[in-house]
């Protein structure tokens, strides 16, 4: 991302980024947390419309968040060690990201696509986990930029103690709300929006 402001205008991205993301998953919220198949299916016939419609706004919000993070990849410095370390931890949360965008799309195709089967929770979830774990990675690579930076140290932290916490609860429940992810990201990118602007 050239020009003037890198930092501000990823941080922008990342932030639209995540509130499309969250507005996508707001239609038919309940049905997360709905245990009956046939409730959650009729939960989802009934707000077909906004729920399809909402899956490909979650959609182009998964994609838009680690574009966000490739720009401030590309922003971060790398003339001297410090600034060096921050750039390959930054360029390997971006890539973690970019990695993880297809698999959760997919999976959000599959939702709207079929509700029956999203209802019943049938399927693989092979691809979401994979997604939550490139999250996970994501998110402990981030903090070891934001750490390696001269970032304010309650950002870095965030995200680095963020990545064993998610990363606990993903071993552990097989499963994990990913609005956590967004929530730190959406954060950060808040963050590089009002952050000093590198001296390249």
């Amino acid at each position: 991302m050239s020009g003037k402001y890198p930092y501000r205008r990823a941080g922008a991205v990342i932030v639209a980024g995540t509130v499309v993301w969250f507005v996508g998953i707001s239609p038919v919220s309940r049905v997360y947390l709905t245990p009956d198949a046939q409730e959650r299916l009729r939960m989802l016939l009934a707000g077909q419309r906004g729920w399809i419609l909402g899956q490909h706004l979650a959609a182009a919000g998964t994609v838009a968040v680690p574009v966000g993070f490739a720009a401030f990849a590309r922003a971060v410095p790398g003339k001297d060690p410090s600034s060096g370390r921050a750039r390959k931890w930054a360029l390997a949360a971006a890539g973690a990201l970019l990695a993880g965008a297809p698999l959760f799309v997919y999976s959000l195709s599959r939702r709207a696509s079929d509700l029956e089967r999203f209802a019943d929770f049938r399927g693989s979830n092979a691809p979401f986990l994979m997604y939550s774990a490139l999250h996970v990675v994501a998110l402990g690579a981030l903090g070891g930029s934001l750490l390696s930076s001269p970032a304010k140290r309650w950002i870095g932290w965030t995200a680095a103690a963020s990545a064993p916490l998610f990363g606990g609860i993903l071993l552990a429940k097989k499963d994990i709300p990913p609005l956590v992810f967004y929530l730190v990201e959406g954060t950060t990118g808040a963050y590089l929006m009002t952050w000093e602007e590198p001296k390249n």
